[in-house]
């Protein structure tokens, strides 16, 4: 099994992120049940160089896709995440959302004719992943139209993954002598659905 981890933990803590912790628990997790699963990580670094697209880039990419020239490197994370038998998803809670390097990343995975493509009846996605799990921690408590999530969950259908799941370690701030606890609570609800088939 290939997994893919979209690190976006991207925190002044360091290592000692939060989100991070809420990662690392989830993976841990799932190897165990996946001994000889295949992880490829794509960093916080390599998402932050990420350049968002201009109307030239968006030209050229276009101009690839209309001769089907998906080995072009502007589609190497496409590809990645397409061929994907899980995706987990790592970002912290920021301003409702998350890290806008995660949102450009999200500009290179949504490839027309390559992670999903549109006829007569809408939009269908090509990726192969049976589940997407996004995980996210913030100083505020959670809410159940958190920015994040939905927009997770609707990316997950628009490629065509079926399963979709969430962890959220809120409160953390909001309550600071209860984030030991809230974050553990978080961390044993990622380690569970990880052991899930």
């Amino acid at each position: 099994m290939k997994l893919l981890f979209v690190d976006c933990c991207i925190s002044q803590r360091g290592e000692g992120s939060r989100t991070k912790k809420l990662a690392d628990a989830f993976l841990t997790a799932f190897r165990e049940k996946w001994p000889k699963l295949d992880v490829e990580t794509v960093t916080p670094e390599a998402l932050l160089a990420l350049k968002p697209f201009d109307v030239e880039m968006l030209n050229e990419r276009d101009a690839l896709a209309s001769v089907g020239a998906w080995d072009a490197p502007v589609f190497n994370l496409a590809r990645q995440f397409r061929g994907a038998d899980a995706v987990v998803v790592a970002a912290p809670f920021w301003d409702m959302s998350f890290p806008a390097a995660l949102r450009t990343y999200i500009e290179y995975i949504s490839a027309n004719g390559l992670t999903y493509h549109y006829d007569e009846t809408g939009c269908h996605g090509d990726c192969k992943a049976e589940r997407l799990v996004y995980l996210t921690s913030g100083g505020d408590f959670e809410r159940e139209d958190s920015v994040g999530v939905v927009y997770w969950r609707q990316l997950a259908a628009m490629f065509g993954i079926p399963r979709f799941d969430y962890v959220f370690a809120g409160g953390l701030d909001a309550a600071p002598e209860q984030a030991t606890e809230l974050l553990a609570g978080a961390c044993a609800l990622a380690e569970k659905l990880a052991k899930e088939a």
